[in-house]
C-alpha cells in the first residue's frame, strides 16, 4: 500500500513539474491549416446540433399534430 501511495505520489509531480515547465513552440500554423480546423470544428459542431434536431423532431411534431386533432375534433359552441 505504501509503495504503491509514492508510485502515484511520483507520477502526480512528475505531470505537475512537465506541465509547469513549458517552453514556447516556435511553430507556424499556416492559414491553409487554420482554415482547416475551424471548417472541422465548424463541422462537428453543426453535425452534433442537426442530431439533436433530428433527435427531437419527431416527438414535438407528434406532439403539436395530437393538439391539432384536438382542436379540431372540439364542437364549435353557438349562442
Amino acid at each position: 500500500m505504501i509503495k504503491k501511495m509514492n508510485v502515484i505520489k511520483i507520477f502526480f509531480s512528475s505531470i505537475i513539474l512537465l506541465t509547469l515547465n513549458t517552453n514556447l513552440a516556435f511553430a507556424y500554423i499556416g492559414p491553409g491549416l487554420g482554415l482547416g480546423a475551424i471548417g472541422i470544428m465548424l463541422g462537428v459542431i453543426g453535425s452534433i446540433i442537426i442530431a439533436i434536431f433530428a433527435i427531437l423532431y419527431y416527438p414535438i411534431k407528434k406532439l403539436f399534430t395530437k393538439f391539432k386533432k384536438k382542436k379540431r375534433n372540439r364542437p364549435k359552441l353557438r349562442y
